[in-house]
């Protein structure tokens, strides 16, 4: 079964058997002609941060019983793992902004200035209207419909987790020094303010029995969507998975590679494991946390 709007679309399985939604929010390719026209970028540098082709990657999700939320806009044009008020005054005219962090001001606001490396997006800048449409069109109605999806795992399984699907350039692991050296996935829940230590070990030893190299926080330990949407407290745990693009992409031309369905095939393996964990909790009874 699958729902669609013009920021996502929801992929649910025919029974929902698990408390764990899975979202890929950076793997948007609706690149408007008006949006490509407003960029000094080309059509392939535009992508160079863009999660290309993870929705295809964990296409079997609901099949395993559980929901995938897949964005329609990319990351280029509106990031949805920022917050609404990410502004970046240096992109943004007639901003008031007092206070900033290191992301607006490295030009990786909700409406990013740069793509990666940090290659300027546009000529000039935007107006205030421009950017709180985006908003008001795509992230809003994304996090609605992820908040959603967490509300009804809760209200039926008494938990939810989500698991928030990115890929990384190979480069942002290739710098890494030892021990972590060679990392293939990095798994970020804030250092245990986001998930529950639990998850965060499930995940790893699913990945590690599966063959990957895996690193737990470094060099990513999440942002908004960990830091808000992750309450352990309150049952509602949420970590990022970063796979290393070229175990599945042709980073140069952002296209599957040809080990794109081996990959796939691995993850099938690590990701319904964790999903079978929560399921054979359920059966057997036991508690969640």
């Amino acid at each position: 079964m699958s729902s669609s709007h013009l920021a996502y679309e929801i992929r649910d399985p025919q029974v929902l058997l698990s408390p764990i939604v899975f979202a890929s929010p950076h793997s948007g390719r609706n690149y408007s002609d008006d949006f490509l026209k407003s960029s000094v970028l080309d059509e392939l540098t535009i992508r160079s941060s863009e999660d290309a082709h993870v929705d295809q990657l964990i296409d079997f999700i609901p099949k395993m019983g559980a929901p995938l939320l897949l964005a329609k806009a990319p990351r280029a044009y509106v990031d949805m793992n920022r917050a609404a008020d990410e502004l970046d005054p240096a992109l943004i005219n007639d901003l008031q902004i007092l206070a900033q962090n290191p992301r607006i001001t490295s030009g990786l606001g909700v409406i990013p200035r740069v793509v990666s490396n940090a290659r300027a997006i546009y000529r000039g800048k935007l107006s205030k209207q421009d950017a709180l449409a985006r908003i008001d069109q795509y992230w809003t109605p994304y996090h609605k419909a992820l908040q959603r999806l967490l509300a009804r795992a809760h209200a039926r399984f008494g938990y939810s987790l989500l698991i928030d699907m990115h890929s990384m350039p190979h480069d942002a692991v290739a710098r890494l020094g030892k021990p972590n050296k060679g990392i293939e996935v990095v798994l970020g829940d804030r250092y245990g303010a986001s998930a529950d230590i639990v998850w965060g070990d499930l995940i790893e030893q699913a990945f590690a029995c599966n063959g990957f190299r895996v690193s737990r926080n470094v060099p990513f330990a999440g942002a908004y969507i960990t830091q808000h949407y992750g309450q352990p407290a309150r049952s509602k745990h949420v970590v990022q998975v970063e796979i290393d693009r070229t175990l599945y992409l042709d980073e140069g031309n952002v296209r599957p590679s040809e080990n794109f369905e081996i990959m796939k095939t691995r993850l099938k393996g690590v990701l319904g494991k964790v999903i079978e964990q929560t399921v054979k909790s359920r059966a057997n009874g036991l508690a969640a946390e």
